[in-house]
């Protein structure tokens, strides 16, 4: 069905619970999105923050703490924050290619099959029966076995056993986790059939991200066209179409649905973290942001992203914040000077921020 790009905005913001902030816990925001980046780990937690009302920082680490929701490399050699018993099956459509494409890397590290194995044998050792460890001890410890892990060694050999599902990070101790072993650390999974898995993968995007189109998911996984296609195959009927612009994007039949007779997009105005999945979870970014801005957000296109100010669904500007132990302070950066709605919407939104953070909240250079 045709649509205007207000209607994709539209249905993007309710699809991330960026409009009615719905849901109840930032488990349920993870549930909703499936994977949110996460190698910024305060950013991450304020994602989450940002789409539940009313939590917290402490809720967010509340729930890695007791393994509602894990931290680990599921896709894109990106890590984010994914429910756990969904990463198990995730890994299982991404860990082959992931693996493949870094032997070359591996060879140039010299990091060889006996390596793996006496690094796997020493970590499982470390950990079983419920136990974790940070990871410059992991470092120490291996080295002290003679597994050398200099040059970027010991990253590879974290990184490849959390693609092969034995390790992710756990508890929390301020802005860092431990690693724990994955099957004791979170017990329960989802057990899928290989194209049931890739169906699941798309729908759950969709989900949390729709509309979005088929490069868009290729992207965001890593994964194949071929595989994309399956996944749509195996949804069928579930899944929906519209056209905009003259692009094709999908779209869950609910979200197809609920979109005629929706009025029209809030007019709020959002303080969204860095790498935020509403900038970060597609391909084609220029829905909600125009080119020449782009390099404002990420300077350089290092892939390092800043943190972005929203105005009815567009990315307006930036945004960077001061905290003490007793104040937080935000001081927006927009592309153009902000109506007096958008300031008073910077306001509320950094309250709610300063709220999420335990801090009062004040503004600062709002033009």
């Amino acid at each position: 069905m045709p649509a205007r790009r207000a209607d994709l905005l539209r249905m993007r913001r309710s699809a991330q619970l960026l409009d009615d902030r719905s849901a109840p816990t930032p488990v349920a925001v993870v549930q909703r999105m499936l994977a949110v980046q996460a190698q910024d780990f305060g950013a991450a937690c304020w994602a989450l923050g940002a789409r539940s009302a009313g939590s917290t920082r402490d809720d967010v680490l509340a729930a890695l703490d007791d393994g509602s929701i894990v931290r680990s490399w599921p896709m894109r050699g990106t890590l984010h924050f994914v429910p756990s018993a969904d990463l198990r099956w995730m890994l299982g459509v991404t860990t082959t290619r992931m693996i493949a494409g870094l032997t070359l890397r591996h060879r140039q590290l010299e990091l060889e099959s006996e390596d793996f194995t006496r690094a796997r044998d020493v970590v499982t050792e470390a950990l079983s029966g419920g136990r974790s460890i940070g990871r410059a001890e992991l470092m120490a410890l291996w080295e002290a076995n003679g597994i050398a892990t200099a040059g970027q060694r010991g990253y590879h050999l974290i990184y490849f056993f959390a693609q092969n599902g034995l390790l992710c990070w756990g508890p929390t101790h301020k802005t860092q986790q431990s690693l724990v072993l994955l099957d004791e650390w979170a017990p329960e999974r989802r057990e899928l059939e290989p194209d049931e898995a890739l169906g699941e993968f798309l729908l759950r995007y969709l989900n949390g991200h729709g509309p979005a189109t088929l490069k868009d998911f290729v992207w965001w996984t890593k994964g194949t066209v071929a595989g994309a296609k399956t996944a749509v195959a195996v949804l069928g009927d579930r899944i929906s179409t519209l056209e905009v612009d003259g692009v094709k994007y999908l779209a869950t039949a609910e979200q197809a649905d609920a979109e005629a007779g929706t009025p029209a997009a809030r007019k709020g105005v959002d303080l969204l973290p860095a790498f935020d999945e509403y900038l970060l979870g597609y391909q084609d970014r220029t829905p909600v942001i125009d080119d020449e801005h782009f390099t404002v957000v990420v300077p350089g296109k290092n892939g390092v992203f800043a943190p972005i100010l929203v105005s009815a669904g567009r990315v307006v500007g930036t945004w960077r914040r001061a905290s003490t132990s007793s104040a937080v302070t935000v001081e927006p950066l927009p592309f153009a000077r902000l109506t007096a709605a958008e300031k008073t919407g910077v306001r509320r939104a950094a309250t709610a921020y300063g709220r999420f953070l335990g801090l009062p909240a004040a503004v600062t250079a709002e033009d």
